[in-house]
């Protein structure tokens, strides 16, 4: 049986589009080599205001209003409410969807290889089925099963080591969040200069249980785990709260800056496929959430033209996912953050400390991608004169140092 919409991965970004698919009246089916049920591995932590609906907004798990970030010396007030996603909730609510819209679920791998005709594509999948559909969406991740990109140049990762669980004394305030904690008074002075740059992201989850991660925004290479490992306990032992017992221990790797795939090709990217990574935060579920609507809506569309292929159906997914402005504005995300690749531990803390006095309307739309290109030209301009000298130099160096990068962002041309 032909599917409208084939969608291989069943993580938060690949559910998110499948129910949206499946609300859309589309006939869908699914490919995961682990079940769409399997336990999601890691925590989401999301600004309130980025999901879409009151519905998504009723999944958190926890909501903080008391907000910081730790930056040159400053204890810098974020005046936006947090949260972190209930996974169980959300994953069900999803799954949900698709089995009210009779979606299928094939748990099998599904590179064994992929054709393309004038109607439909055709995947084998690990059993040597054949599963056929008008368009293939793969959002198997950031190493994408077909979904296929320009070549890689220097790829920079976010990097993080995170325990929940108990401790001897609370590493943070009670019902607070902690954003980044740039202080570094447990490094030597050495340390602090030659090696890379990491902060704590931490929360009170109550009852005696706290979240804390040593994250490295972006790093080339990535920053090991067993250096964040040993940096977050040395923290944690100059805070003087040992941890006393561990709920979970978490890793988080993925890239922030993989080239934006083809646009052309017939195959539909979607999550760390299409990289929908933001090269400023690192988020990526907020985005996956609020754009499945639209790609959904974009492929229903298509696929009720009588010239519908999967040539022409894919291209409005593209259109939709990677319009020209948010190309634009992703032009300009990378561009910062080649620029914050350079910064060293001081000028880092000095950009985090002026780009957190900027308005909120600023930092908040620049962090989650919702600013128009003229507002985020106008924050970046506000950043550049507001901060201090050292900050100033490295962002006209960087500027200097990567022109063409810098022209294509600003302009937008190429």
């Amino acid at each position: 049986m032909r599917s409208d919409v084939l969608v291989v991965g069943a993580g938060p970004a690949g559910l998110a589009l499948a129910a949206a698919l499946c609300e859309a009246g589309l006939r869908v089916t699914g490919v995961s080599p682990a079940d769409p049920a399997a336990p999601w591995p890691n925590t989401y932590g999301i600004w309130e205001d980025e999901l879409p609906s009151a519905e998504l907004a009723a999944m958190l798990q926890h909501r903080w209003t008391d907000c910081v970030a730790y930056a040159a010396g400053e204890e810098l007030r974020l005046d936006r409410v947090y949260g972190l996603l209930d996974n169980p909730q959300l994953q069900a609510h999803l799954l949900a969807k698709c089995e009210r819209g009779a979606m299928r679920w094939h748990q099998q791998p599904a590179g064994r290889g992929m054709a393309h005709h004038a109607t439909h594509s055709s995947v084998t999948v690990g059993d040597g089925t054949v599963l056929t559909a008008r368009v293939v969406v793969d959002a198997s991740g950031h190493k994408p099963v077909f979904v296929q990109r320009p070549p890689l140049g220097q790829i920079a990762y976010q990097a993080a080591y995170g325990v929940v669980g108990a401790f001897t004394q609370p590493p943070v305030r009670a019902g607070r969040l902690v954003l980044m904690d740039y202080r570094a008074d447990h490094l030597d002075a050495a340390e602090r200069q030659q090696e890379p740059a990491t902060f704590l992201y931490a929360m009170d989850l109550g009852g005696g249980r706290y979240f804390v991660e040593e994250t490295s925004l972006a790093h080339a290479p990535a920053v090991p785990f067993d250096l964040l490992k040993q940096r977050l306990h040395r923290r944690l032992a100059h805070l003087g709260c040992a941890v006393t017992g561990v709920d979970h221990e978490e890793f988080c790797l993925f890239p922030m800056n993989m080239p934006i795939p083809y646009l052309d090709q017939l195959v539909l990217g979607y999550g760390g496929a299409a990289s929908m990574v933001h090269p400023a935060s690192g988020y990526q579920v907020g985005a996956a959430l609020r754009n499945a609507p639209v790609v959904a809506r974009a492929l229903a569309e298509a696929l009720n033209k009588p010239d519908a292929s999967p040539a022409r159906v894919a291209k409005a997914g593209w259109r939709a996912l990677w319009p020209a402005e948010r190309l634009r504005k992703h032009r300009l995300y990378l561009f910062g953050l080649q620029t914050l690749l350079s910064f060293d531990q001081v000028q880092l803390q000095h950009f985090f400390a002026a780009f957190f006095h900027l308005p909120r309307k600023y930092w908040g739309g620049y962090l989650s991608n919702t600013l128009t290109m003229p507002e985020i030209l106008q924050s970046m301009t506000g950043l550049l004169f507001a901060a201090p000298m050292d900050v100033r130099r490295g962002l006209l160096g960087a500027a200097l140092r990567h022109p063409l990068l810098f022209v294509r962002a600003a302009t937008g041309l190429g």
